[in-house]
């Protein structure tokens, strides 16, 4: 597998960003409620972060540890792919609830647009822990290349042989 590219983080939370942004201009338009999710999403967030991490951690030991017990390969796989899903899943909500905030500072004089941008702020908090664990668990997995002679070489594409995924 491959790391997952900043660019394309970045493209998706900038397109999230405006949609977030004119999903909450259509809400104010109507009068319909703010699409931001509730505090207590967070600690879902904040749960599943965790998990994660605890699965990346498990793959980190693993590499890391001295004497090499038997990691299964679709574990440390499946932990890869858990990673990834985490930083994408972080991205959207980020961007999303970036740009709701960014529309409700108009509004900030009254008091209801005040706990818009309080819980758009907090879920940006969120997004970004999830989006900050899933690249640390990623680089986790990261396997160093095998002693054979071929460090920092490249391959028959151009390519560096740095090391794969777990």
């Amino acid at each position: 597998m491959r790391l997952m590219r900043p660019g394309r983080l970045v493209a998706l939370g900038v397109i999230f960003l405006v949609i977030g942004y004119l999903m909450s201009v259509i809400s104010q338009r109507y009068s319909l409620a703010v699409p931001v999710l509730p505090v207590s999403a967070l600690f879902s967030m904040l749960a599943m972060s965790a998990l994660i991490f605890a699965f990346g951690w498990r793959v980190h030991r693993w590499k890391t540890a001295k004497v090499k017990k038997h990691l299964d390969p679709i574990v440390a796989a499946r932990t890869l792919v858990l990673a990834q899903a985490g930083a994408y899943a972080g991205t959207v909500l980020f961007g999303w609830h970036l740009g709701i905030v960014l529309e409700q500072l108009q509004y900030l004089e009254y008091s209801s647009a005040v706990d818009h941008v309080v819980n758009g702020a907090i879920m940006c908090g969120g997004g970004a822990v999830m989006l900050a664990v899933g690249l640390i668990v990623e680089r986790f997995c990261r396997i160093p290349p095998e002693d054979d002679g071929t460090e920092g070489k490249r391959d028959e594409r151009g390519k560096g042989t740095e090391g794969e995924y777990a």
